[in-house]
């Protein structure tokens, strides 16, 4: 695996500066989130470009692209995990990214997409001093990855259009049917390991801004087409819903 680069050696990394240059530009300190709640991006001809943009200013009025018509705020939440990962000012941008999320949880959880709230936590997760919110960032990041990992291996091997068989899911009921290592596969329709899951996850869920997207995150996995919602349409045993 490649391995990241050392301090010494990021430290004269000219692209490293380049990827930052004009930053300066986008560091207005804002007091009350009040006013970009209620103002919107403003509309757009354009459609948002994918794929890396070296020059921030490009980057970020592409990402202004993305947020037409949305309220500032996810705008301004974007723009601040951008600067961060520019490595720009980053003690300073992560405090003001730390106390958006501190005062606006609420709002941002429940107007970001996944794409975004897995950006925050990944934020979290690199930066915040507070070890457990870290830790709960990372959980995150972690669930997330494997639900797009198996989704695409879905889409590549043509698997995910075909129907679950009926026969395949009573084969699961008698008895536990081995996957590897000791582990076995989920009893679809009863079994309680995803129940017992989220009972687990019930602390970490009350644990600050990294709990609130915890519980938003693993929420809309439940409802967006996952194998949680799949297995979830199947579930029959009421005592051992996870949802």
């Amino acid at each position: 695996m490649v391995r990241r680069k050392s301090r010494l050696e990021a430290l004269f990394s000219l692209s490293r500066y380049q990827k930052r240059w004009g930053a300066a530009r986008h560091t207005k300190a804002i007091d009350d989130f009040g006013p970009l709640k209620t103002s919107l991006v403003e509309p757009s001809d354009g459609k948002a470009k994918t794929g890396h943009i070296k020059a921030i200013d490009d980057h970020l009025a592409n990402l202004r692209v993305e947020f037409q018509g949305r309220p500032e705020i996810l705008y301004h939440h974007a723009m601040l995990i951008v600067l961060i990962r520019r490595e720009y000012k980053v003690e300073e941008t992560y405090a003001r990214f730390r106390t958006l999320w501190e005062q606006e949880a609420d709002f941002l959880c429940e107007n970001l997409n996944l794409r975004w709230l897995i950006s925050a936590t990944d934020t979290f997760a690199d930066h915040d001093p507070d070890m457990a919110a870290r830790a709960i960032a990372m959980m995150v990041s972690v669930f997330a990855t494997t639900i797009k990992i198996y989704e695409t291996e879905r889409f590549v091997s043509g698997s995910d259009a075909l129907p679950a068989l009926p026969e395949k899911i009573e084969q699961l009921q008698p008895a536990q049917v081995p996957l590897f290592e000791g582990m076995c596969l989920f009893r679809v329709g009863s079994d309680d390991t995803l129940r017992n899951m989220r009972w687990r996850l019930e602390p970490f869920f009350k644990h600050g801004a990294t709990g609130r997207i915890a519980a938003t995150v693993y929420d809309r996995m439940q409802d967006n087409d996952t194998a949680y919602a799949r297995f979830r349409a199947l579930h029959h045993r009421d005592r051992t819903g996870w949802w």
